[in-house]
């Protein structure tokens, strides 16, 4: 009778291993796309931005985001770090679209102004690190995109 129970629990580990690694290899990796990083009007001294993010969901199921945290870094200087937990739920075969909104903290933006001081211009190159949440059994899925953003005021 003993010797059963650690044959029985070396099957069950089996097939729980087994069901795991199937489920992995029907998970297709979404692609994240920035398609905005715009200044906003900023309140005080501290400059605000709006980042939207375009997940595209390759899978058969939907992607229920858990959250996302992410950095900002702006001529190689780190501005803005955050989190955001209110985000939409991606269809399977589908898209949807993520706003981030952020406030740079300040005493970390001192750098980027006094270069902006020292040289002025109304483009910045941009650095954005964020890791997805997709919820449940999937992997997180990590983001790292590259461009310019104009610092120029917004004409209203």
């Amino acid at each position: 009778m003993y010797k059963t129970i650690p044959v029985t629990i070396l099957i069950i580990f089996l097939v729980l291993v087994t069901g795991c690694a199937s489920l992995k290899s029907e998970f297709k990796e979404p692609t994240v796309s920035v398609i905005s990083f715009r200044a906003l009007p900023s309140r005080g001294m501290a400059p605000s931005f709006e980042i939207g993010l375009h997940v595209t969901n390759p899978n058969r199921f939907s992607l229920a985001l858990a959250g996302v945290s992410y950095t900002v870094s702006i001529e190689g200087r780190e501005i803005v770090t955050g989190v955001a937990n209110d985000l939409p739920e991606i269809e399977a075969y589908g898209e949807g679209d993520i706003t981030l909104q952020a406030t740079a903290d300040i005493v970390n933006s001192i750098g980027l102004l006094a270069d902006l001081v020292k040289q002025p211009r109304d483009t910045f190159a941009f650095e954005l690190d964020a890791l997805l949440d997709l919820g449940g059994i999937y992997p997180d899925l990590h983001v790292n995109k590259k461009g310019k953003i104009s610092l120029a005021p917004i004409q209203g």
